[in-house]
């Protein structure tokens, strides 16, 4: 399997993940304590994405399993390699897993207004935009505004697959 759940020996090579140039503009960046609190909760879900050498090539985060309304939150996704068909591989996944293993209802991220990269996948993979959340996150001295966006089970039974 290409994605597997994460386990705390995985944490430093996921900070050092979202601490690339590719993912530092584009994600928050955690502590590698942090990240180890977040994965041992019962909210979240962590999953990684291997080579076959073993390096790590992606990361992904879930929360929102504590949530009765059942919706879950793509807190986070990172790709060492953007541009490779990587992300959408496992975004496709993420979804499957969302709604036909822990039964979500909803499905959502926010990203930011200037990542169109990460917008055009996700709107190819048919989320939903649903409004924009202005000035809601920093980068650096800079507020910077992110997209809201869902599925919903509905829509994703609707696709198909």
């Amino acid at each position: 399997m290409f994605l597997r759940p994460a386990i705390p020996a995985d944490i430093p090579r996921i900070a050092a993940l979202e601490r690339l140039p590719v993912a530092c503009n584009f994600v928050g960046q955690w502590s590698e304590e942090r990240h180890r609190e977040t994965l041992s909760g019962p909210d979240a879900r962590y999953f990684v994405s291997e080579s076959e050498y073993g390096e790590l090539c992606a990361f992904a985060i879930l929360r929102g399993f504590q949530e009765s309304t059942r919706s879950i939150e793509l807190k986070r996704i990172v790709v060492a390699a953007p541009g490779r068909g990587l992300g959408r591989k496992i975004m496709e996944e993420l979804i499957r897993m969302a709604f036909a293993e822990f039964g979500a209802h909803r499905l959502w991220l926010d990203v930011f207004e200037d990542n169109a990269r990460a917008r055009h996948l996700y709107k190819s993979l048919g989320f939903v935009y649903e409004g924009t959340l202005l000035e809601a996150a920093r980068r650096g001295t800079e507020f910077c505004s992110l997209h809201l966006m869902s599925m919903l089970d509905r829509e994703y039974a609707a696709r198909g697959r």
